[in-house]
């Protein structure tokens, strides 16, 4: 059976009367707490499992993101506490000059445009949200053998993700 949660009630974080509230559903062990992916954030609708194996529905507006410490209240009268998990980028950038490797970019591109890999351009780099597995993804931008290209990996805070526009075909 699902467990639904619709009565968003705040975040723990800035209501102490609700932080109060958490931690008397924890004691009471009526607390049931969720951990879900960044990505999840803007779901009107998510199907996940509780910490415990509870199989629970959030439902939500999509103009509300949802934030490590948002707290809602089930149909069955449990408070439901989220957490949300970090996120680790792909993080390419270039060592020296690019000049003259237009080609290359351009082809780096399409390739990860082809895989539907979300990507994020700011400023010098270029931001891969690890859609696939991290060594394929880092094995296929090597491929492309573009001169000065660096593959790291960054981990955002849940408080600050990367916002990854969805890919469409028109």
């Amino acid at each position: 059976m699902t467990i639904l949660a619709e009565t968003y009630l705040g975040n723990q974080a800035t209501n102490s009367a609700l932080q109060q509230q958490v931690a008397q559903a924890r004691q009471a062990e009526a607390l049931l707490e969720v951990y879900l992916q960044t990505d999840d954030r803007a779901k009107g609708r998510i199907h996940a499992h509780s910490t415990t194996g509870v199989e629970l529905g959030i439902i939500k507006s999509r103009e509300q993101f949802l934030s490590t410490g948002d707290v809602f209240i089930t149909n069955l009268g449990q408070l439901l506490l989220i957490h949300l998990h970090t996120q680790t980028v792909m993080v390419l950038s270039f060592n020296g000059d690019v000049m003259g490797h237009a080609i290359d970019l351009i082809y780096l591109g399409h390739v990860l445009g082809n895989h539907h890999w979300p990507i994020l351009v700011q400023g010098d780099r270029i931001y891969l949200e690890m859609v696939a597995d991290p060594a394929v993804m880092e094995a296929t931008v090597k491929n492309i053998n573009i001169p000065g290209l660096c593959i790291d990996y960054e981990v955002r805070s849940p408080d600050a993700p990367l916002q990854f526009s969805p890919h469409t075909h028109h």
